[in-house]
């Protein structure tokens, strides 16, 4: 298998970031209905938003949503990137999703996405959350150079 870890081997990987407004947990198939509920909510926003060229999640399915949260768990246990599921703080709710990738562009140690359901998005929780996320991205991460593709 390609190793490919983007955080050294004896970093500790952050498991959760608490702030008064959410919580952040790795993103596991534990989370399948509340994420599929989320995504779904917000397919309009999250249409090209990681990719201008990408329709997901347009069409997705529930087993689709599951394969792909499978592929974030696992991804996080190799270290080859990350997802963290954002919930409220009774954890009752998928609020949005956080991702850290290995970046694309060669200047760069990672590039993060981030999200927040639709019905939130008047309330400026996505961009507070976006603080938050780089904030603690530059605090407890070992990377330097990160962007924000879409976002910069």
């Amino acid at each position: 298998m390609y190793d490919r870890p983007i955080v050294p081997k004896d970093f500790i990987v952050p498991q959760f970031l608490k702030t008064s407004e959410f919580i952040l947990k790795p993103l596991t198939i534990g989370y399948l209905i509340k994420d599929f509920d989320a995504v779904m909510s917000s397919v309009e926003h999250l249409s090209g938003l990681m990719d201008p060229n990408d329709r997901w999640p347009i069409g997705l399915t529930i087993e689709e949503n599951l394969v792909d949260l499978g592929w974030h768990q696992r991804e996080f246990t190799l270290r080859h990137s990350f997802a963290y599921t954002v919930l409220s703080l009774n954890e009752e709710e998928c609020l949005g999703c956080c991702y850290i990738y290995p970046a694309s562009k060669l200047d760069y140690d990672v590039q993060v996405f981030y999200w927040i359901r639709k019905e939130y998005l008047a309330t400026g929780l996505e961009d507070r959350l976006g603080v938050k996320f780089l904030s603690w991205l530059e605090k407890d991460w070992p990377f330097t150079k990160i962007i924000l593709p879409g976002r910069e």
